[in-house]
């Protein structure tokens, strides 16, 4: 063990030296596998000719090809994305692109309250009731069989755009740009539905020898990869990182409005700014009621009328935030049957819960007790429900298993969707239950946080900090790093608000400020010395370009 440190240590130097930065970040770098100045310096600096050639991207040219056709004749193209912030964005950058390029275009949102999600049987008569001859379809459409083939019954061609699981059974398309197709040869597979549709759009723009810089649109890649879960790494790094400095700039007039309202103009924006602050609003009404305001934002050329959708979503996500906390109140409250909370999943459901807010309502759940969770908002004979587990956990997988007690289901390993019929969630709960026990799940484990390096004594934190920011976009595949003070000499505690503990850890250039959401009940047995796991943020209460220790965990030391 100690000559793996010592090796760990030596390459953490060697790399701090070469790059210039902190030891702290460059034993980050080390815990995270760049091991060398040539690959951390790319991962520190992603850029656009990094991405992936897309040659290989099975039926790209097709699509581009068929696109182009339809563009340069006239033809009415609809577009049609899910309801959730990828297919929003999705659709959005589809539609703007091609409008600039000069395709008549109408564009269609899935409704979760009018036929629910994908392709459904009313989302279809919706489609064809706009003449259209070509149909694309973002961030869905990989499942939905049974209407591909109608719709080329009905002499629409039909191409997919979308990243969920892929079934056995052939699709029904003429084309289906999906790169989890088994015959896919395009080697980055986490691209979400809005890279895609980036991509294929700089097919049809080199197909109509148009100079169009794509780059323009590269906020909304970054919204939709970000709300979506989608690993930050490869491709998406490259396109995220340069997707939010687009986004902080302002330049959409949708976007800034949204920045506005969030209060986050100006400031360099984070992976973390735009999963709990942008995304959230623009998923909000497609929770509620119609996501079309969503689209409209985007979509929007005025800043005025972007103001106004602004509020408006910001309104829907207030609401959106009563409802989760009464739908968790309600599952926290049936947990308390030992029954219940001696089961290694969670499967619950009633006939009040709005069904937009399960799936925020079962990944919070997930995460508090480290168990495969189902959250279903009964609604008569038949009710959807969202599925979420902890991270890592197979859930596409664990519903293949027992498909026999549902109505049907979709999404992927990381988040799904499932059809149920309400009488039978009982039924479901020991199924499931027996399905995860299966894939190993079994006795919850303890959320854990293991830091990625120590916070270096000599190390300045606030200079630790901006080297720190050099790894945004965090997120999915590439979290915040965690930093551990081993041993930190206390010189003072405070309670702030009766609640939160903010404590001031002595170090060899000053004192950092720790602080932990939360933790004010733990002030008393604060001891002379501690051990913090945390992440460095910004100190927002001090400001001046202040910076300290967000806890994750406090122990004596």
């Amino acid at each position: 063990m100690e000559a793996l440190e010592a090796t760990h240590d030596s390459r953490a130097a060697s790399l701090a030296r070469e790059l210039g930065v902190t030891e702290t970040a460059a034993s980050v770098l080390v815990s995270r596998g760049f091991l060398d100045g040539e690959s951390a310096a790319r991962f520190f600096d992603p850029k656009l000719a990094h991405l992936t050639p897309p040659a290989k991207m099975k039926d790209r040219a097709e699509a581009a090809s068929r696109i182009a056709r339809a563009v340069k004749s006239g033809e009415s193209i609809a577009i049609f994305g899910d309801y959730d912030a990828d297919g929003v964005t999705s659709a959005a950058l589809m539609t703007d692109v091609l409008r600039t390029l000069g395709a008549t275009v109408t564009t269609l949102l899935a409704d979760r309250f009018g036929g629910g999600y994908g392709l459904s049987d009313a989302a279809l008569e919706r489609v064809l009731a706009t003449g259209a001859t070509l149909l694309i379809t973002c961030d869905c459409g990989t499942s939905d069989h049974p209407r591909l083939y109608e719709a080329k019954r009905r002499g629409v061609d039909v191409i997919v755009i979308d990243h969920h699981r892929v079934p056995d059974e052939p699709l029904p398309a003429l084309a289906f740009l999906n790169p989890h197709r088994p015959d896919c040869g395009f080697a980055y597979k986490g691209l979400a539905s809005v890279g895609l549709a980036l991509s294929i759009c700089a097919a049809v723009r080199a197909e109509l020898s148009v100079a169009l810089d794509l780059r323009n649109w590269l906020d909304l890649v970054a919204i939709g990869t970000i709300a979506d879960v989608a690993p930050l790494d490869g491709d998406n790094r490259c396109l995220v990182r340069a997707g939010l400095a687009l986004l902080g700039r302002g330049v959409r007039p949708g976007t800034r409005a949204l920045a506005e309202v969030v209060k986050l103009v100006g400031a360099p924006l984070t992976g973390e700014d735009v999963s709990f602050r942008f995304a959230p609003r623009i998923n909000a009404p497609g929770r509620l009621r119609k996501p079309d305001v969503a689209l409209a934002l985007l979509l929007a050329t005025s800043p005025h009328e972007a103001r106004a959708l602004a509020a408006e979503l910001d309104q829907l996500c207030d609401e959106r935030k009563k409802l989760d906390r009464l739908v968790l109140a309600d599952a926290e409250a049936m947990l308390l049957d030992p029954a219940l909370a001696a089961l290694p999943v969670i499967v619950l459901g009633k006939d009040t819960w709005h069904p937009g807010v399960v799936g925020i309502a079962a990944g919070r759940l997930a995460s508090k007790y480290g168990k495969p969770t189902i959250i279903i908002a009964l609604e008569g004979k038949e009710a959807r429900g969202s599925v979420r587990g902890p991270a890592g956990f197979p859930l596409y997988s664990a519903l293949s298993k027992c498909k026999d007690a549902l109505l049907g289901f979709g999404g992927h390993e990381a988040a799904a969707g499932v059809h149920v019929d309400s009488a039978r969630v009982d039924a479901l709960r020991e199924r499931f239950a027996e399905a995860c026990v299966a894939l190993g799940a079994g006795v919850p484990m303890p959320r854990t946080f293991v830091p990625d390096a120590a916070l270096a004594e000599s190390d300045d934190a606030g200079r630790v900090f901006r080297d720190l920011e050099r790894f945004e976009p965090c997120g999915q595949a590439n979290p915040a790093p965690l930093l551990e003070i081993t041993r930190g000499r206390v010189a003072s505690v405070r309670v702030m608000k009766e609640t939160h503990l903010a404590i001031e850890v002595a170090r060899a250039n000053g004192t950092l400020r720790a602080f932990g959401y939360g933790l004010g009940p733990r002030a008393p047995s604060v001891g002379s010395f501690v051990r913090v796991v945390g992440r460095l943020r910004r100190d927002d209460y001090r400001g001046n370009g202040a910076v300290e220790i967000r806890m994750e965990t406090l122990d004596p030391a």
